[in-house]
Order: structure tokens, then C-alpha cells, then sequence
């Protein structure tokens, strides 16, 4: 089963006190962002400081780094530096088509992660095709804030431009057995309003969501968390596929209704997280 991808953190490389204190936060993923937060003058610097972050270690999820664009000033020193540095991903901002993932894709190390930014029109409408790309892609990203700016859409607390475009992203990510990872909340002192739209993004199917202060980590877990309810019906359909009378059947009665065997395939590895998370505490 593929490791929980909830929480993503960006932070600005050049940020030392960021990077380190990154070290200690329980995140899936931290991300040391080379383009949209670090300025033209620093992004030397940035680089260099991103390599010894990645080359210290100590992060206790993923690390990566989002680069700068291939046809930027910056892009090609980016992902000559960053292939050379025990990074796990790679994040291609602006990716709006097959050929721009093409173009990461051969700089990387083996091993190394691609993760695609969608973040402009031309991304959205050959979504199908670039997450069809194969190779190093593990992941598309939702920039909604390019996206937003690009496509000119007005503020909604209910993202309600965005709600075409986060099903289509998600359908593209599954097809192609992809993270689909959801776009930035801006409001860091809205915790209520962080959670409200990180549970949307996950009923909308997606695996997580990328955040920009440590603040978001917590609220975002626990909202891309299963809840108790899920859980208790996980345990229920497992264990009734399990009984002796249901060998042979496609379906069966459980948690209050009929459950096929596809339902069985959705509770499994939730019984199993829960049973991690129960040993991890016990420990």
C-alpha cells in the first residue's frame, strides 16, 4: 500500500530557521521551494542552501524541492544541483504539457520522484496526456493560485470555479495511478477555514494537500485522516468477507447494508492504517 501523502509543506530554501525547524514537524512531505518564494537575487543562494539541507537530512518525511522553470534563467543549475543531492522529489512547476515533463524528467537521478505542478490553462486541459507521461511522474499538484490568476476567477469560500478542475485533476491522477495533492490555503489564521477546505479536497478524492506554514500541518492531518466512523466500517465489511458463510460471494450484508467485494478493496487498507497507527502508539 502506497504511503499516506496528507500534509506537504513548502518553505523558502533560503530560510534557514524554516529548513530547521521543518526537521522536527511530523509532515509527510516537505517541500524547499526554489521558485514562486524566493526572490531573483537569492535564488543562488537558495540552491546552494537546499542541497546542504538535503545533504544534513534529519527531515521526518520526504524531502524534495521544487525547481525553477526549465526555461528560466535558473531551471537548468537548479536540476543539475538538486540530481546531484539525496533528494526524493523533484516538483516541475508550470508543467502545460507532456514535452515540459519530458524536459524534468531527463535531469533527474534515478530514484528521484517527478511531481507536476497544474497551475495553468493549457495544464488543465492536457491533463489526460501529462498524467499519462509514465517514467519518474508520482504526483500532480494543484496550483490554485496561478491558476486562480490565470484564469481570472473571483475569491469563493466554496472554491466553486475550482470544482471542475479538482475532479478532473483527481480522475487524471487515479487513471494513472497518481498522488493528487491539492492546492495551498493563503489565510495562515484561519484554522476552521484550512479544515473546511482541506475536507472538501478529500471528498473530492484527492491524497492531501500542500501547505505553506507549519500551523497547517495538524488541522490537514486530521482532516485527510479517516474518522472513526470510516474506520468502524472498515473493520465491519472486512471482517464480514472474512466469515466462512461469504466465501464464494460477491457481495455480502455488513455496516448496515449490502457491500460488494470493490468495497472490501476500500476497507482493507484502512483497517490495516488503523492497526499501524494503534501498534505505533502502543510502542
Amino acid at each position: 500500500m502506497r504511503r499516506p501523502c496528507r500534509t506537504v509543506l513548502y518553505l523558502p530554501a533560503a530560510n534557514a530557521r524554516a529548513v530547521e525547524k521543518a526537521r522536527g514537524l511530523d509532515v509527510d512531505a516537505v517541500i524547499l521551494d526554489l521558485e514562486d518564494a524566493v526572490t531573483a537575487e537569492l535564488k543562488p543562494d537558495a540552491r546552494t542552501a537546499a542541497v546542504a539541507a538535503a545533504v544534513a537530512g534529519g527531515f521526518r518525511g520526504r524531502l524534495g524541492v521544487r525547481v525553477n522553470g526549465a526555461d528560466t534563467p535558473w531551471g537548468a543549475e537548479d536540476l543539475a544541483a538538486v540530481a546531484a543531492a539525496p533528494f526524493a522529489v523533484v516538483v516541475a512547476p508550470k508543467v502545460s504539457g507532456p514535452a515540459d515533463l519530458t524536459r524534468f524528467a531527463e535531469g533527474l537521478a534515478p530514484g528521484q520522484a517527478l511531481w507536476a505542478m497544474i497551475e495553468t490553462p493549457a495544464a488543465l486541459l492536457a491533463l489526460p496526456q501529462i498524467a499519462g507521461g509514465g517514467g519518474p511522474l508520482e504526483a500532480l499538484m494543484l496550483g490554485t493560485n496561478d491558476l486562480a490568476l490565470a484564469l481570472g476567477t473571483g475569491p469563493s469560500p466554496d472554491r466553486e470555479p475550482f470544482k471542475p478542475w479538482l475532479a478532473t485533476l483527481v480522475a487524471a491522477a487515479r487513471a494513472h495511478g497518481l498522488l493528487a495533492i491539492d492546492g495551498v490555503f493563503n489565510r495562515i489564521d484561519d484554522p476552521d477555514g484550512l479544515g473546511t477546505e482541506a475536507r472538501q479536497g478529500r471528498l473530492h478524492g484527492f491524497d492531501g494537500k500542500s501547505l505553506i506554514h507549519p500551523a497547517q500541518v495538524a488541522p490537514v492531518r486530521d482532516a485527510f485522516a479517516p474518522t472513526t466512523a470510516e474506520l468502524a466500517w472498515a473493520e465491519a465489511v472486512v471482517t464480514a468477507f472474512a466469515a466462512p458463510e461469504a466465501a464464494g460471494r460477491g457481495a455480502v450484508r455488513a455496516a448496515g447494508g449490502m457491500v460488494e467485494r470493490l468495497h472490501r478493496a476500500r476497507a482493507a487498507p484502512l483497517r490495516a492504517e488503523a492497526r499501524r497507527a494503534a501498534d505505533a502508539g502502543a510502542a
